[in-house]
């Protein structure tokens, strides 16, 4: 329970927050150089995150771990820089550090930290983006982390768990779970503004950042994230992105009105062009749990999912608070190769639910993963040829209540809490034999600190 502990501690100590003064992080603008490489269109940013979340009952066995990441990144305005209109070069990198709860300790679909990788040092980012005509384009080239931009939702990433960022569909169906934190690929994207309110994105990636068998390790692979792999499948995604509420470009809004509740709306899909493992069948065509099987996989050539994200804003009496809803559902028709089929995540988000502290947020966010046919026949098949009761998998669910307070201008503090359902959809535990893994309660805090 220690993790709990602190958290209920630290919200104590908060208590109202001071109002909020204006700063560039905890380390200001020291002798100004902030403001110089500023003005010669020069950004540099650094945030640490660090998440103490433990398991408290039920999963693979209890206990708790500290892990982080601390992220540094580098921005040039190539307008201010060097007189080129309309550009923008970004590099970043990551420091990962400490131990992940989820593998050792819960065995979730669902990874309880959204930070969650092996301890690394790794080039993230490295692009370069040019706008054309008046920002109405603009082309992106370069090693990309797709998650910053697509499938991605406003009010869904104020939750720590993972499937709050880069969903499970494409975490699991995908090689090394996609071009996603802590992972990125060599691409390009297009985005188009047909319209103030509409937005087109598009692109084409490596499929596979470490350019290695489906199941190894990928971050080991690519431990310093400069494989640049290119010898692999395609992936393809595109995007249709609709914002309702929104000032048109150039129009004047007053400071003291209150906004219209706004809302976003995206439809998009993406196509891998790789060849991805059946999750039954071997390619001599019996169960991969027949002691008859070669237990080689077959490949089926070609993989893909559609998507939906809404962001909606419900209800909001001032520029202060509001009370938000989101969702978020993906699907793959293609169950037999990929271990999940289905994922869906849903929740609410208030803003200022303290009218004294205008800038925390709180919220509840419900998610649910569904393992795929094949991969359920499997669990069958294990059974019957093992003559034992085995159990087949589902759905895990998973409910996650979580509240950001502003500890101060550079930091925020966020007491968590989550429950799974099923774990796994329903995997065997190790401690006992062929029985399922208990319900699992995590508990803990994440503290985000800007320098």
């Amino acid at each position: 329970m220690r993790p709990l502990l602190i958290a209920v501690h630290i919200v104590t100590v908060l208590g109202t927050a001071p109002a909020l003064a204006q700063t560039t992080g905890l380390l200001g603008d020291p002798d100004g150089v902030r403001t110089a490489l500023g003005a010669k269109g020069v950004t540099l940013s650094v945030t640490d995150s660090e998440n103490l979340l433990g398991d408290v009952s039920g999963g693979v066995k209890r206990g708790a771990t500290l892990q982080g990441v601390t992220t540094a990144s580098l921005q040039v305005d190539t307008g201010k820089a060097f007189h080129l209109q309309g550009g923008t070069f970004n590099i970043s990198a990551l420091q990962i550090h400490g131990r992940s709860l989820s593998p050792y300790y819960l065995d979730d679909l669902q990874a309880a930290n959204g930070n969650e990788a092996n301890d690394a040092t790794r080039l993230w980012e490295l692009w370069y983006d040019q706008s054309f005509d008046n920002s109405l384009a603009d082309v992106k080239i370069g090693q990309q982390s797709i998650d910053n931009e697509f499938l991605s939702s406003q009010y869904s990433a104020l939750f720590v768990n993972t499937m709050a960022g880069w969903p499970l569909v494409p975490s699991v169906d995908l090689y090394a779970g996609g071009p996603a934190y802590p992972l990125s690929s060599l691409g390009g994207r297009v985005r188009f503004k047909p319209a103030d309110n509409e937005t087109i994105l598009a692109g084409v990636f490596d499929d596979n950042p470490p350019g290695h068998d489906f199941d190894d390790d990928a971050q080991a692979d690519d431990a310093g994230g400069t494989r640049f792999n290119t010898n692999t499948g395609a992936l393809f995604i595109a995007e249709a992105q609709y914002v309702t509420n929104q000032p048109a470009v150039g129009q004047v809004v007053q400071s003291n009105a209150t906004p219209a509740p706004s809302g976003t709306y995206k439809i998009g899909f993406w196509y891998d062009t790789a060849g991805f493992p059946d999750q039954e069948y071997g390619t001599d065509g019996l169960s991969l749990a027949d002691p008859a099987s070669n237990g080689v996989p077959a490949k089926h050539r070609g993989n893909y999912s559609v998507y939906a994200v809404v962001d909606q804003t419900v209800w909001q009496p001032n520029a202060t608070q509001s009370v938000s809803v989101f969702g978020r559902v993906m699907g793959t028709p293609l169950g037999d190769e990929n271990p999940i089929s289905f994922s869906f995540n849903s929740g609410v988000s208030v803003a200022a639910p303290v009218l004294a502290r205008a800038n925390d947020v709180a919220g509840i966010d419900f998610g649910i993963g569904k393992v795929s046919s094949r991969a359920v026949g499997l669990d069958r098949d294990i059974g019957y040829y093992n003559g034992t009761p085995y159990p087949v998998r589902g759905t895990e669910e998973l409910v996650e209540l979580t509240y950001q307070a502003q500890a101060a201008p550079w930091l925020v503090v966020q007491p968590d809490l989550q429950y799974v359902v099923s774990p796994g959809g329903g995997i065997v535990s190790p401690v006992p034999p062929n029985l399922r893994l208990r319900n699992e309660l995590v508990v803990g805090v994440r503290a985000v600190t800007t320098f």
